[in-house]
């Protein structure tokens, strides 16, 4: 019974102090209390200790130097992703050349049942389907499957989608993209999706599911993502409408804008347009495909 409770309280003590790095309470540089006055603050042994930091040390939150201790480690050159809901389809290229890729699978199958049916699909017509894993400062984030028609992803090569956004290749066949419709949720890794994103199976992850339709209504793209918490958020402006007594939040239609701008306000603004934000001290990068 010990040995199945040890771990637990070891992932415990590892979630307490990754939630303390995470917030900033324990900033970059800060070094950790020591095994011994860990152990005895949170009454577990030393072994357990030992466990939770190996666990940080695997996700790469501290770093331990012989003789030194064990310090926070500075995880802010990783730029996390935010990406904008209010505007699901824009930048989506943009932010596809921001970021680098590695195309894992690519072939031509018979779709589930729910994806023929989501785009649209007629008995016995197959998908493209691929498997590609995001990056950015070389740091995987995004586990991304995709299903597009047969008859469009003809017009494209495996080795144009391991060095091109599947939107701009989409696009480039004359198909107009003009709505999307997507599920936001949570899930845990697999064992693919885990070694791809350098993680431990069953770790948490963030979900997306999104279909893209051109004009007709016809569904030209079925992507599946699975991004790390912790290098990806979702973002989304509101604003207040209505009547006095019914008023509500409702999606804003782009970015706030700051009256009375300066020359360096407006090239801020216009960076940000192109898809990058300020977070944390470093630049954040808004959704793409």
């Amino acid at each position: 019974m010990k040995s199945a409770v040890e771990p637990l309280k070891a992932r415990r003590i590892y979630l307490l102090l990754r939630d303390r790095i995470v917030a900033g309470d324990l900033p970059p540089g800060c070094r950790l209390p020591g095994e011994p006055a860990l152990a005895a603050e949170h009454e577990v042994s030393r072994v357990t200790v030992r466990r939770a930091l190996d666990l940080l040390e695997k996700e790469g939150l501290v770093q331990r130097k012989a003789g030194s201790g064990t310090f926070v480690h500075d995880t802010r050159s990783v730029r996390p992703i935010v990406a904008d809901l209010s505007n699901v389809l824009s930048h989506l290229i943009d932010m596809g050349r921001s970021t680098d890729v590695k195309l894992l699978s690519f072939g031509y199958v018979a779709p589930p049942e729910a994806i023929a049916e989501s785009l649209g699909l007629k008995p016995g017509e197959r998908v493209q389907r691929s498997v590609r894993v995001r990056l950015i400062d070389g740091e995987p984030f995004s586990y991304l499957t995709t299903h597009v028609p047969e008859w469009l992803g003809l017009t494209y090569s495996e080795a144009e989608l391991a060095a091109r956004p599947l939107l701009e290749l989409i696009e480039r066949s004359g198909v107009k993209t003009e709505r999307a419709t997507q599920a936001i949720n949570a899930t845990l890794a697999g064992p693919e999706p885990a070694a791809a994103l350098d993680l431990e199976i069953g770790s948490p992850l963030l979900t997306l599911t999104r279909v893209v339709h051109d004009p007709s209504g016809r569904g030209v793209e079925h992507l599946h993502a699975l991004y790390r918490p912790d290098r990806y958020s979702f973002h989304m402006d509101l604003v207040r409408i209505g009547d006095d007594g019914e008023r509500r939040w409702s999606p804003a239609l782009g970015r706030p804008r700051a009256p009375n701008k300066t020359k360096a306000d407006k090239a801020n603004t216009d960076k940000n347009n192109a898809g990058e934000k300020p977070t944390r001290g470093s630049r954040a990068i808004k959704q793409r495909s």
